[in-house]
């Protein structure tokens, strides 16, 4: 999905085509006056897509009857417009500042308290579930020895995090708990992005800033105030390698799909499966 279809869908639902884009990733997300409009990728073939969009609504009434501080939906339910979900959110205010790690880790608290919601059933995290699609997308623009490598290595890490031991109960998480899905405003830092809320290893959640740390050059001091404000640091769980195996993994394949159109994205793609057949853990990754 590109800017352009994406503003065909926005018009097919009776909003402005005019409106800001905001951001272009695995959906389109546009400011529509005091409103925010997320546009999905197509699901006529990918039914699971329209479920998310109901989900992250559905996850979002439940965290604001639970007090957690949370982006809010504007509309119960999410639309299907020409194929693609749409769901309406309420605006936030401006950012007072840029989200930190510390940020994160007391709303991460907060979501690890909580027992599961009633009247709708979240998902366990399918950190992978997502490679094969990608893979399709990327189609011949990427090496077919490398797509069946992420393949491969899927399959494996997907079968050792099944066999994890966790260290804390399992539980409701964010999913992608990085400090780009939190926005500190007037009355503090909420959390954004709620599609991929599931109910899983609360390990999943604390994985992801230790691979920031490593791969994306997040500071250690950044690192370690996060895990001062959480209260334990995941690297001295014996299952974190699997996991952040696991994330590499889908975070390499999640690149793919934006290489037939983006030769940067391309370049990133393969720096990125060169570090991981190369046993290589130190090799910084970067945004495209």
């Amino acid at each position: 999905m590109d800017e352009m279809r994406a503003r065909e869908v926005l018009t097919a639902a009776g909003l402005p085509g005019g409106a800001e884009l905001l951001a272009l990733g695995e959906n389109a997300v546009f400011a529509v006056g005091d409103l925010v409009v997320k546009t999905g990728r197509d699901a006529t073939d990918h039914p699971e897509l329209r479920e998310r969009a109901e989900r992250e609504v559905a996850v979002a009434r439940w965290l604001a009857a639970s007090g957690v501080p949370a982006v809010r939906a504007a509309e119960p339910t999410a639309r299907l417009v020409e194929g693609h979900p749409v769901t309406v959110w309420h605006r936030l205010p401006d950012a007072v500042r840029p989200s930190e790690p510390r940020d994160l880790a007391p709303l991460l608290t907060q979501v690890h308290a909580l027992p599961a919601p009633e009247g709708f059933t979240l998902p366990r995290r399918e950190l992978l579930g997502g490679v094969e699609r990608w893979l399709r997308l990327a189609g011949d623009a990427i090496d077919p020895a490398d797509a069946d490598y992420l393949r491969g290595r899927r399959d494996g890490f997907a079968k050792a995090a099944a066999a994890l031991a966790p260290h804390l109960p399992p539980g409701p998480i964010h999913g992608d708990a990085l400090p780009r899905n939190v926005h500190v405003g007037p009355e503090g830092a909420v959390l954004v992005d709620l599609e991929t809320f599931s109910f899983d290893l609360r390990e999943h959640d604390l994985v992801v800033l230790a691979l920031s740390r490593d791969r994306y050059g997040l500071p250690s001091d950044a690192y370690d105030a996060f895990t001062e404000a959480y209260g334990w640091d995941v690297r001295a769980w014996e299952g974190c390698a699997v996991l952040r195996g696991a994330r590499e993994t889908a975070s390499c394949a999640w690149v793919s799909q934006h290489a037939p159109a983006n030769p940067k994205a391309l370049a990133e793609f393969r720096r990125r499966v060169a570090s991981l057949r190369q046993d290589d853990p130190e090799v910084r990754w970067y945004p495209f």
